[in-house]
């Protein structure tokens, strides 16, 4: 399992979201508070964000725990963003350990990160693969279930579809495929957060500080909500919807 934030509002230093909350990713690559499968998340981190004026986020990816990492501290105390997307990792075995497998994953203006597993890999991937193109299999950054069901919801939004729908639609065909598969997904184009939650834990808090959507929350203080598993959320700073996620067997 993994767990990730996103975060749309003023724009603020990344130590903001990462760091400095005492409970925030930092902390939880190591001690995660509401984390269901695994111990820690120290296979790997990484952030994206987006700079004002150009649609196309940036990505600092490592293959090491946060806390190795003697770069993270000054990228993130100068580094400022509105719209930022990052996550730990504690990776499946067979899933290989490269940079290539941390989230976000990315191809133009969007973010992605997956919190979960596929029981059942590589079998399930025969089917899941299918449906998405070989150019686009070649393009995989990893060998991982992560990077398949990026190139999923990728197909989707190159097809026109809405953020929030393109994450319910890879959560459809990934669940039939896998019946037991966990499935938060997390995705930011810059304007809008979509996540789903599937078998994992989501939270969310929005005020005049901006709009937070985090496998957990990164303090104690109040406005956090839980999202009930089996939703998909929409979230933009004028607001956050949650509903059923409607998937037919």
């Amino acid at each position: 399992m993994c767990r990730h934030v996103a975060y749309l509002g003023p724009p603020v230093p990344l130590a903001e979201l990462l760091t400095e909350p005492p409970y925030g990713l930092l902390r939880q690559s190591w001690a995660p508070r509401r984390q269901r499968n695994g111990i820690m998340n120290a296979d790997g981190f990484g952030v994206g964000w987006y700079a004002e004026g150009d649609p196309v986020p940036a990505r600092y990816r490592r293959d090491r725990p946060m806390w190795t990492d003697a770069n993270l501290p000054e990228l993130a105390r100068v580094v400022r963003s509105g719209a930022v997307l990052a996550a730990v990792r504690s990776g499946t075995a067979g899933m290989g350990h490269s940079e290539g497998a941390v989230a976000p994953f990315s191809d133009g203006r969007w973010l992605f990160s997956h919190n979960g597993a596929m029981p059942g890999w590589p079998a399930c991937a025969s089917a899941l693969a299918a449906t998405v193109s070989p150019e686009r299999l070649l393009r995989l950054d990893a060998s991982s279930d992560s990077a398949l069901l990026w190139a999923i919801t990728h197909a989707a939004l190159d097809g026109g579809a809405p953020l929030p729908q393109a994450l319910s639609t890879t959560v459809a065909g990934a669940s039939r495929a896998a019946p037991d598969a966990r499935l938060n997904l997390l995705a930011l184009d810059g304007a809008t957060i979509a996540a789903t939650t599937w078998g994992d834990t989501l939270c969310w808090r929005a005020d005049r500080r901006g709009v937070v959507v985090a496998s957990e929350p990164s303090d104690d203080e109040p406005g956090w909500h839980d999202v009930p598993d089996r939703s998909l959320l929409t979230a933009t700073p004028d607001g956050v919807r949650v509903t059923p996620l409607e998937i037919s067997s």
